[in-house]
């Protein structure tokens, strides 16, 4: 099915089906629950199937763009395609690759480049496994094995590797894009018949012109580049293998943080974390208030707390003791460590 986009103050029915004007990851359409007139502006549409969201008078739920046919006895095939794309400062370009391993679901087979939302994915021997979440609390790490046969993955290598030495493709994201066939462009269903005689002659006209039966659509479906399966987004972790034949890649997801501890500070009891005279300190030698000693108001000290008089020689030594010297023994300070972590166990 083709879905139309939202309009703004018109007025929807019950069941009518709309999606986003902007182009989204999330593979979702919105159907109409509650008949009425859409507001002026968008709503800012949800992301999980079943949630619901007000728009003027008219209330929508969130459904997937692919279920009706996802429940027929025999749906069409599902199309698996991927995306990668580089990060110009990391690789030195911004190049996107698009590629598909010409096998989907139900054993069909696609033996040239297939076109989805007018862009061309080539196809290439690959193999992507590891995609399953479990419940086990932790990300996939999917792995991506690409064809090397002519050469082309070791030559993007040494490519991306000039501008940053040993990077191997790390950070550059890859999209895994699912959608049905039924739904790709018309222009992959487009082939031309010669007509022949049912003894096998060619049909040619009387000016010597041959006949030619064209079929320009895709005749299960409707070409619809808003229909797919939710994105999903991952990037390069690491270069698992290179050789002659093949690279390997092993992905991440965003979110899998490897290495990162919590909390991101450490908790230390007597040092203060802060830049002194950042934002954050937010001291200014100029205004004070300082500290008096020996009848003389200082407002910069060194690391020893000893009052000093030029910026040069304004150093803070990153104690408590420091903090009290310029803003004041009773006032509040604006440490930044944490004074009372030693006091508890």
């Amino acid at each position: 099915m083709a879905v139309s986009s939202w309009a703004a103050t018109t007025a929807f029915s019950v069941g009518d089906i709309r999606r986003s004007t902007t182009d989204q990851a999330t593979g979702l359409f919105f159907q109409c629950a509650v008949a009425g007139t859409s507001a002026s502006t968008e709503p800012s549409w949800p992301t999980d199937v079943g949630s619901t969201i007000v728009d003027g008078g008219v209330t929508w739920t969130a459904i997937s763009s692919v279920y009706e046919e996802l429940l027929k006895l025999s749906p069409s095939a599902v199309i698996e395609l991927f995306e990668l794309r580089l990060d110009n400062s990391l690789h030195g370009s911004s190049d996107v690759y698009r590629f598909h391993n010409g096998m989907s679901r139900n054993n069909v087979n696609i033996q040239a480049n297939v076109v989805f939302n007018s862009q061309e994915y080539v196809r290439l021997p690959i193999a992507a496994d590891g995609f399953e979440y479990s419940n086990t609390g932790t990300l996939p790490r999917p792995t991506l094995t690409v064809s090397n046969l002519d050469g082309t993955m070791t030559i993007l290598l040494a490519l991306v590797n000039a501008t940053t030495a040993g990077n191997d493709l790390g950070g550059a994201e890859v999209r895994r894009i699912r959608t049905l066939k039924k739904y790709l462009d018309d222009i992959n269903f487009r082939f031309d018949d010669t007509a022949i005689t049912q003894d096998g002659n060619t049909l040619i006209t009387q000016g010597g012109d041959t006949f030619i039966f064209s079929n320009i659509g895709n005749p299960s479906g409707v070409a619809d580049p808003n229909a797919e399966f939710p994105q999903e987004r991952w990037f390069i972790d690491r270069k698992a293998n290179e050789s002659r034949n093949s690279v390997t890649f092993e992905l991440a997801s965003k979110f899998d943080l490897a290495g990162q501890k919590l909390p991101k500070r450490q908790i230390i009891a007597n040092v203060c974390q802060w830049i002194y005279k950042s934002s954050e300190c937010g001291y200014n030698p100029a205004v004070g208030p300082g500290k008096q000693i020996d009848g003389v108001t200082y407002t910069r000290f060194d690391v020893n707390n000893e009052g000093v008089t030029t910026d040069a020689e304004d150093v803070c030594g990153k104690r408590v003791a420091s903090c009290k010297c310029r803003f004041g023994d009773n006032a509040e300070l604006p440490f930044g460590s944490f004074p009372g972590a030693g006091l508890t166990k």
